[in-house]
């Protein structure tokens, strides 16, 4: 355990922010798995609706640095792949 104020500072902001990451990337897993299962039902509307939410959401966690740039690059890219797939 910490002796240092400072140290003991940081184990606390370090603990609040493993919440707000966790529920911040649960919500973003959620958006993605919304656009899943629209192209898994085989709807594209509803697909293309999910994808348009899901987005921007993956866009903050990259710019929360939650995710690698790329990784939302790949996400978003498969994703659509797949969308236009359907079509």
């Amino acid at each position: 355990m910490a002796n240092h104020t400072s140290a003991k500072q940081r184990i606390r902001r370090n603990a609040r922010r493993a919440d707000i990451n966790g529920s911040r990337m649960s919500a973003i897993r959620t958006f993605v798995k919304k656009v899943e299962t629209a192209i898994a039902a085989g709807n594209v509307q509803d697909a293309e609706a999910a994808y348009k939410v899901a987005q921007p959401q993956l866009m903050r966690g990259m710019a929360k640095g939650l995710l690698h740039k790329n990784t939302v690059a790949r996400k978003m890219s498969r994703l659509s792949a797949r969308i236009k797939a359907l079509k």
